[in-house]
């Protein structure tokens, strides 16, 4: 049955997603991580003790949020048994960002041509985009801005989308453990990285611990979509070869990976120049600018991302659906 929550949560995430002004779970971890870290960075100036709380933060957040998500649902079970499955299911849903993904990159897609051809209105996608990227907005052209939306969706399809389903599965395939506590936990990683795991000051010695876990523990589903996008493109060496050209270029041992992967599949190129709080700050330049980045692209890119969510799903529910089928009792 934790095979079958994957597959609801995942048809309930692409026709719905998060509906807004409802609770979702990373809202409620975000709030705990922020409420810790002013404490933190009020009361202990010392970078030893800041260091010691963000293995405190990391380790009891991702443990806990696992934790907390496993007995909920068998709780919500014991009081009956379709409570536990629509409230893992739900849960899980809030997990995958594919719907949200692709909801952002609209906001921004709106204000540029070809859906609008009112030059004016490249301030009004600044402005979205800001919601959505860290670096400064305010100044970039057009061209800019498709890179921008492009790399936030190339970025984000593994520890948004492809990364929680690994996990996913990887709880449903474990006795007793179902689908959701893993994916969650996993969720709680990837929160305190996007809040605590900078190298900048005051995050310095808080987030250190934080931006390690999320790296380890989304290397090996970034490689896994890496190489499915490269076989499901047809394309797997120029891939793996750029990949090892260009990406291990990035500071993060993902995030490089999962860009080159979409720059050489969709034959753009990204990386280069972005400002941050008016600092210029080099980017890795990945893959060949073979074409221009245009709306076409980025809703191929989001394209990539689903058929590699699906690959995964359905090689899963084929894999479980063989399992089933090869131990039923057959009479001899």
């Amino acid at each position: 049955m934790s095979f079958v929550v994957v597959a609801i949560a995942a048809v309930l995430d692409y026709l719905i997603g998060d509906p807004w002004g409802w609770p979702h779970p990373v809202s409620c971890l975000g709030y705990g991580i922020a409420k810790y870290t002013q404490f933190i960075l009020k009361v202990f100036p010392q970078p030893q003790i800041r260091r010691w709380a963000g293995i405190v933060l990391g380790t009891g957040l991702v443990i806990g949020t696992g934790s907390i998500a496993y007995l909920g649902v068998r709780i919500a079970g014991n009081i009956h048994p379709l409570l536990g499955f629509t409230l893992e299911i739900i849960l899980l849903a809030s997990c995958f960002a594919g719907r949200s993904l692709r909801t952002a990159a609209d906001d921004v897609l709106q204000y540029l041509p070809p859906r609008s051809q009112n030059p004016a209105e490249i301030i009004q996608a600044r402005q979205k985009l800001r919601s959505y990227v860290g670096r400064d907005t305010e100044n970039l052209s057009e061209p800019e801005i498709w890179r921008a939306v492009l790399e936030t969706v190339a970025e984000n399809a593994v520890d948004g989308v492809t990364a929680p389903l690994f996990y996913a599965l990887v709880g449903a395939a474990l006795p007793g453990v179902g689908a959701l506590p893993l994916a969650l936990a996993y969720k709680a990683a990837s929160t305190l990285d996007s809040m605590v795991g900078y190298k900048e000051e005051p995050f310095t010695d808080l987030g250190w611990f934080s931006a390690k876990l999320e790296d380890i523990l989304t290397w090996l589903p970034c490689r896994l979509t890496v190489l499915t996008l490269g076989i499901f493109s047809g394309q797997l060496d120029l891939v793996w070869q750029q990949c090892q050209s260009d990406a291990t270029k990035d500071p993060s041992p993902n995030s490089g990976w999962s860009e080159c992967t979409y720059a050489v599949i969709l034959g753009v190129q990204l990386g280069g120049t972005n400002y941050y709080r008016g600092l210029a700050k080099q980017k890795p330049l990945l893959g060949k600018p073979r074409s221009q980045i245009t709306a076409t692209t980025i809703e191929q890119a989001l394209g990539l991302t689903r058929s590699c969510f699906l690959i995964w799903l359905g090689t899963a529910l084929w894999c479980q659906l063989y399992f089933v089928v090869c131990h039923l009792p057959f009479d001899q």
